[in-house]
C-alpha cells in the first residue's frame, strides 16, 4: 500500500505511521525492531498502523543490507562553482568513513533538471540530500517517502530535515572591520538569480544598521567571475564614491577583485573586498581575498550524521543542532 501525495502514491514511511499511531517516530522504531522500551499497547498501535498502512521498513533500518552498500544521492546546483565542489567533497568524505556510497548530481541550478533527477534517483538511492529548490511538497512527490536532507534552506514541515547556514555573526564582524578601518560607503554585489533580496543582503543591512549606516547600494551579479566584475562595473558607475564591497559569494569577489584592477582601482587602497564562502581559491588570488568562511567540513558530517539518524530511527539532531555557522578570515584585500 502506498500512502496518496496528491498526484499519486508515494512510499509510506516511518512518519506516516508516528502520525496514525499518534507516537513518535523514535517509538515506532522501537515497536518495529521489538525494543524493550515500550509498553505493549502502544507497540501494538504502532504494530496495527503499520500493518494498516502497509509500511515496510527501509533496507537499513532493518539491517537487511550491510551498511557499506547504503547509497545516497547528493544533489548540487554547479559543481563549476568551487564552494559546491568543497561541500560535495566534504560529504563524500563523512560518508565514506561510514562505508556507504555517494551518487553527486548536479542539476545546473535548473529546476527542471532537478525535478528529472530526482524522478531518477528516488528508486535508486536510499536517502536524497542536498540543495534542492523546488516546493517541499514536490519534493516529497518526487522523493516517494525517501529521508531527505536539505541543504541551507529551513523546512517546514516534519517531513524534512535541514542544516542550515548562519553567517549573520560573520557578516556584521566583516562589515565591523570595514567600518573600523574607514570605510562608509560600503556597497554589494547580491545574487542575481533571485526575485527578492538574498539572505545574505538581509545580514548586510542588518551590519550596516548595527554600525550606524544606511545599507549601502546593491548591484545583482551573476554567480561567476564575469558576473561579479560585471556587477562591481555597474555599482561603481552608479555610486563612484563606495570604497569597499561585500560580495554574496568568493566567485563573485574574485570577480570583483579582477574589476577592481580594469578599473584602475587599486586592492585595498582604493576598494576593499569581502567575499563569503571561505574558499581555499580565495587565498590563491592576489590580493588574496578576505572572506566570511564555512567550515564545509563540518557541514558535510552534519549532513551525513542526520542522513544516518534518519535512516535508522534514532532520535535526528534538533534544529539548534543543525547549523553551520561562519566566521571572517581576513586576508589583504580588506
Amino acid at each position: 500500500m502506498m500512502a496518496s501525495s496528491g498526484t499519486g502514491p508515494r512510499r509510506v514511511t516511518i512518519n506516516d505511521v508516528a502520525r496514525t499511531a499518534g507516537v513518535s517516530r523514535q517509538t515506532v522504531s522501537r515497536a518495529l525492531n521489538d525494543k524493550g522500551e515500550i509498553d505493549v499497547t502502544t507497540k501494538q498501535r504502532v504494530l496495527d498502523a503499520a500493518l494498516a498502512l502497509g509500511y515496510r521498513p527501509s533496507r537499513f533500518a532493518r539491517g537487511l543490507v550491510r551498511q557499506d552498500t547504503i547509497s545516497v544521492g547528493l544533489v548540487i546546483p554547479d559543481l563549476l562553482n568551487p564552494f559546491f565542489t568543497e561541500v560535495a567533497a566534504a560529504a563524500l568524505d563523512a560518508a565514506r568513513s561510514r562505508g556507504w556510497h555517494v551518487v553527486v548530481y548536479d542539476t545546473g541550478d535548473r529546476i527542471e533538471e532537478e525535478r528529472g533527477t530526482l524522478q531518477v534517483i528516488a528508486s535508486q538511492v536510499d536517502a536524497v540530500v542536498g540543495y534542492l529548490s523546488q516546493p517541499e511538497d514536490e519534493i516529497d512527490k518526487l522523493a516517494r517517502g525517501l529521508p531527505v536532507v536539505l541543504i541551507d534552506r529551513e523546512h517546514r514541515t516534519e517531513r524534512f530535515s535541514s542544516i542550515r547556514i548562519d553567517g549573520e555573526k560573520g557578516v556584521r564582524a566583516a562589515i565591523a572591520h570595514l567600518v573600523e578601518s574607514g570605510h562608509r560607503h560600503i556597497g554589494m554585489l547580491d545574487h542575481a538569480g533571485r526575485s527578492e533580496p538574498s539572505i545574505r543582503h538581509a545580514w548586510f543591512a542588518d551590519a550596516m544598521a548595527a554600525c550606524g549606516l544606511d545599507a549601502g547600494p546593491v548591484s545583482r551579479a551573476d554567480q561567476s567571475v564575469e558576473g561579479g566584475e560585471s556587477a562591481l562595473k555597474d555599482l561603481l558607475a552608479e555610486h563612484p564614491d563606495v570604497t569597499a564591497v561585500f560580495a554574496f559569494n568568493d566567485i563573485v569577489a574574485i570577480g570583483a577583485l579582477r574589476g577592481a584592477r580594469r578599473l584602475g582601482r587599486e586592492v585595498p587602497r582604493d576598494l576593499a573586498v569581502i567575499g563569503f564562502d571561505g574558499l581555499q581559491l580565495g587565498a590563491l588570488v592576489e590580493p588574496p581575498l578576505s572572506t566570511v568562511a564555512l567550515d564545509t567540513r563540518a557541514l558535510g558530517a552534519l549532513v551525513v550524521e542526520q542522513t544516518a539518524r534518519l535512516l535508522t530511527g534514532e532520535d535526528p539532531l534538533g534544529h539548534d543542532e543543525l547549523v553551520v555557522g561562519a566566521e571572517l578570515r581576513l586576508r589583504e584585500s580588506a
